[in-house]
């Protein structure tokens, strides 16, 4: 079995701080610890995202058991591995319906919206609000979806949170014997993480009439090894299966021609982003193209 070792390493370095900061840092210095959580829950997701696309072990379940115990706790990894890869498919990025990332609503779905939410969603396009709101937004959302669908017995869904709900058990149980209230958890190192993720996340994709001109390239960051170099967006999209490590190389030996095949959808670093979009929203709601006239039940 082929091991990427720099892979398996930040594992066993993402679980074994976070266990450490509750156990030994946790009585002392406890916002430091809650901090060191925080950053570990968000190292955690990338790591989530890394093994669901083959990594570090060519053996899909091998690859879920190593970080099946969810430290943000919201996600279950099949769920996120099924909606994830669906968003791969990149000549739909963006689409409302096709892409489960897209932060675009169809016209008629964002009609039939109570206006304080189509406030909120528009508050969830400014940068501030998607690192803030966004974190309950989508997990609010996704929760309902899922409610939905495993009511409705769609293939997988009930397993996946089954195998879920035990290790996120699992990582409350650890939190309460550490001595850490469940609620300061939630509001304290998940928050806070999905918090980190949602500064990746918030511009990762816009709509361009060509696919590969829908996703970004910021070209450093002291955030980008919390990320695992998916600031380095379209290189991952363009090349899934290239491990996190690869990702600086591949983006260096083609500098220019990432640049062209992007569109120029391109930021020196996250400092940019805030400064264009910390309170002004990057965009509207509604989708500028695609699906306009669809009803809010979705596509027929």
């Amino acid at each position: 079995m082929k091991l990427e070792w720099p892979t398996l390493g930040l594992i066993v370095l993402c679980y074994g701080g976070w266990l450490a900061a509750g156990v030994w840092l946790w009585p002392v210095l406890p916002v430091a610890a809650l901090a060191v959580m925080a950053l570990a829950a968000a190292l955690h997701s990338s790591l989530v995202h890394e093994c669901l696309h083959g990594h570090p072990t060519r053996h899909r379940l091998v690859n879920e058991a190593l970080v099946t115990v969810p430290l943000s706790l919201a996600y279950p990894y099949r769920r996120y591995k099924a909606t994830h890869l669906a968003h791969h498919h990149d000549e739909r990025l963006t689409d409302p319906f096709d892409d489960p990332e897209s932060y675009y609503r169809a016209q008629g779905q964002f009609d039939a919206l109570p206006r304080w939410f189509k406030r909120a969603l528009a508050l969830n396009n400014t940068l501030l609000g998607r690192v803030l709101l966004g974190p309950w937004l989508v997990a609010g959302g996704f929760f309902l979806s899922e409610a939905r669908r495993a009511l409705a017995d769609e293939r997988g869904v009930r397993l996946a949170w089954a195998l879920h709900l035990p290790a996120a058990a699992l990582v409350l149980v650890l939190v309460w014997a550490m001595g850490i209230p469940l609620w300061l958890y939630v509001v304290g190192v998940c928050w806070p993480a999905l918090g980190l993720i949602a500064i990746r996340t918030f511009a990762e994709q816009r709509w361009h009439e060509s696919p590969t001109g829908r996703t970004i390239i910021v070209e450093r960051s002291p955030l980008a090894w919390l990320f695992l170099f998916n600031n380095l967006h379209v290189v991952h999209h363009r090349l899934p299966s290239a491990p996190w490590y690869a990702l600086p190389r591949l983006y260096r030996e083609r500098r220019a021609e990432w640049h062209a095949l992007n569109e120029g959808y391109v930021f020196p670093n996250y400092t940019a982003l805030w400064r264009q979009w910390a309170l002004v929203p990057k965009e509207p709601v509604v989708h500028p193209a695609l699906r306009r006239d669809v009803s809010a039940d979705g596509p027929a």
